[in-house]
């Protein structure tokens, strides 16, 4: 699970400068099979873009980096 989690934080290492750039940030919560549950911090939070940022920045990414996460979601906590 290590590789998996190291392999998920450097895709998001990826991505979080274009999310500092707005005020925001990005965290794992958890992995659930094949869905990777994230939370926005920050400026991202109530975003009106975050769905996109969701989809089309953050699941791409993953996805590229760990090809077996087959989805992202936002969670709040």
């Amino acid at each position: 699970m290590s590789d998996l989690i190291a392999r998920i934080e450097k895709a998001l290492d990826e991505v979080r400068p274009f999310l500092a750039n707005d005020g925001g940030d990005v965290s794992v919560v958890e992995v659930d099979g094949s869905t990777l549950k994230v939370q926005f911090h920050g400026a991202c939070v109530g975003c009106k873009v975050s769905d996109f940022t969701l989809k089309g920045g953050i699941e791409t990414t993953i996805k590229k980096y760990v090809p077996e996460i087959e989805s992202v979601i936002a969670i709040n906590e």
